[in-house]
């Protein structure tokens, strides 16, 4: 049994930064791709950011260069880091997992076998 458990949300001013974390139990973690993922009220889950089993990452536009995506195989825990924050990234953020041999495979939503139970990130004054 997989579960991912994510921490770190909270409530946080224009401008602020927060770090997400997601811990991994089983023995999934080294061997999946992991993204992170938000779903705004009203709208679609969508891609916040990602990184393969060998490290290479992947961005929404809307978020490069204040977000960063991490992964510390050793504690089967991978980050998101968030910088800048602005009102439109509140939102709740979902960890997943997408098992794979392949370690520069970045799957697409419908591709990641587990997901967490989300974290809610709040953004304002």
């Amino acid at each position: 049994q997989v579960q991912l458990v994510e921490s770190g949300g909270g409530l946080v001013q224009p401008g602020g930064s927060l770090r997400l974390s997601c811990a991994a139990s089983g023995s999934i973690f080294s061997s999946a791709a992991m993204g992170w993922y938000r779903q705004a009220p009203g709208k679609q889950r969508e891609l916040v950011a990602a990184i393969t089993r060998g490290g290479s990452t992947n961005y929404a536009d809307s978020v490069k260069g204040r977000f960063t995506i991490s992964r510390d195989n050793a504690q089967n825990t991978v980050y998101l880091q968030m910088n800048s924050l602005k009102p439109e990234d509140t939102a709740v953020y979902y960890c997943a997992a997408a098992s794979t041999s392949n370690p520069y495979y970045l799957p697409p939503r419908t591709k990641y076998d587990y997901w967490g139970q989300g974290t809610q990130v709040t953004v304002s004054s």
